[in-house]
């Protein structure tokens, strides 16, 4: 049996304030997608990928990753739908009949380290169907109520009421790859199809999707390294750690 990995790099990248796809963004004179291939393919625990990428853009996306010496993985192409959740599933289409375990990792986290990958991996293929990596969250977190207009002051800046404070022992910041048996993965877009085409109710990962059929989620270590490339101090954090790398 064998691992397919979904390679998200559909979104648009506006909050880094440039004018191409966040995917294509280069850190170290290489696209970000390039970067999370080349560790997905390093892993040694990956068969294949898949990438998402915008309209139009397939065969720009194909020509960058499929030809990057460092990916050595039959790569395919698909253009992603509206939203995240959507993209995941026309790559989750394309999966050949031996893919048992499923991958989706975002190529905003281009660093996140080949071990992280196969600790993903490992934790799926030994019998946990459903598998994110987290980090301990570090500062006290405040859940809040949703916001009533009635309840602001005529001055001064909005607020927010407090509901409860979460025990951050208990709490963890994800991240990806996710990993999934397949067919669980499948299932989980089945039943949460309907939210797809809305921003506003689309999952924003694939492990919510399977918590929404009660199934059970695990949480392996997640790696600093794998931080989300949103702003363009982002982009400054990920190249210092590249030079610590190298």
């Amino acid at each position: 049996m064998t691992t397919l990995a979904i390679l998200t790099a559909a979104g648009s990248g506006t909050r880094l304030g440039r004018d191409l796809p966040k995917a294509l963004v280069t850190l170290d004179g290489f696209p970000l997608v390039v970067h999370a291939a080349r560790r997905l393919a390093s892993s040694g625990v990956v068969d294949s990928l898949v990438v998402t990428c915008p309209a139009g853009l397939d065969a720009v996306v194909r020509d960058i990753v499929a030809q990057d010496p460092h990916v050595d993985l039959p790569v395919r192409v698909v253009e992603g739908g509206a939203t995240r959740q959507a993209s995941v599933a026309a790559g989750l289409a394309l999966a050949a009949p031996d893919d048992d375990v499923v991958l989706v990792h975002d190529a905003a986290r281009p660093l996140a380290p080949p071990q992280l990958v196969r600790r993903v991996v490992a934790a799926v293929r030994a019998g946990h169907r459903a598998v994110v990596p987290g980090l301990p969250v570090t500062d006290t977190v405040k859940r809040i109520a949703p916001r009533d207009a009635a309840t602001q002051a005529p001055v001064g800046p909005p607020v927010d009421r407090v509901v409860e404070t979460p025990d951050r022992a208990l709490l963890r910041a994800v991240q990806t790859p996710q990993g999934f048996d397949r067919a669980l993965l499948e299932r989980a877009h089945a039943g949460g199809a309907a939210r797809s085409g809305s921003e506003g109710l689309a999952a924003t990962d694939d492990a919510g999707l399977v918590e929404a059929l009660g199934a059970a989620v695990h949480v392996v270590a997640g790696d600093a390294a794998a931080l989300k490339i949103t702003t363009e101090r982002d982009l400054l954090v990920a190249a210092l750690l590249l030079q610590e790398e190298s």
